[in-house]
């Protein structure tokens, strides 16, 4: 019997806006881990395809943290509780959680090891990489038609030169991360 491996990523600790998400990814024998890759090399087309393949051949979850507890906890820690509950809300218990980058959630009576450069590596990461990334792409899009001037549906709120234009010009949003340097520092001007 083949060891029940999960992998888990997060996406969004960079952005100015919103939620950050992760999400767990249990593969099935079904998929074909070639096509997977780290979601920052996949164009936005083949994420979305792949967004798909990857929930019809694995067990998978979304975990995140809002915007409230990012600014509470700061995101890093964030992060971890957003790893946490993706790999809680798993229907099957892995045996081993691989997790990107060099920190771990504490979650007890859990097999848990980092890997640096995990979403490169290894498959079960690059699929959660490609999940979380879609998922939280769909909620910046969908709360960019609102707040068209930021151009979130283009920078996915990341600090991008026409982002910080706009919060220069039109001010902060309530999805704005306000504890952030540079949406902290712009306020610390006004």
């Amino acid at each position: 019997m083949r060891k029940i491996i999960a992998g888990v990523d997060e996406v969004g600790r960079g952005s100015l806006v919103g939620p950050v998400y992760a999400a767990a990814v249990i593969l099935k024998k079904s998929i074909d881990k070639k096509k997977l890759k780290d979601s920052k090399k996949l164009s936005k087309k083949n994420r979305e395809i792949l967004d798909v393949y990857i929930k019809n051949n694995s067990i998978w979850a979304i975990g995140s943290a809002s915007l409230k507890e990012i600014e509470k906890k700061n995101i890093l820690n964030a992060s971890l509780l957003a790893m946490k509950r993706a790999i809680k809300k798993l229907i099957k218990k892995p045996q081993l959680v691989l997790i990107d980058g060099n920190k771990l959630p504490k979650i007890d009576n859990y097999n848990l090891k980092n890997i640096v450069k995990g979403d490169q590596k290894i498959p079960e990461i690059s699929a959660a990489s490609i999940i979380a990334k879609v998922s939280r792409d769909r909620l910046v899009h969908k709360i960019s038609k609102k707040f068209k001037k930021y151009l979130w549906d283009k920078n996915s709120g990341y600090g991008t030169k026409d982002h910080i234009h706009a919060i220069k010009k039109f001010g902060i949003t309530k999805y704005h991360r306000k504890t952030f340097r540079p949406v902290h520092n712009i306020l610390s001007l006004r």
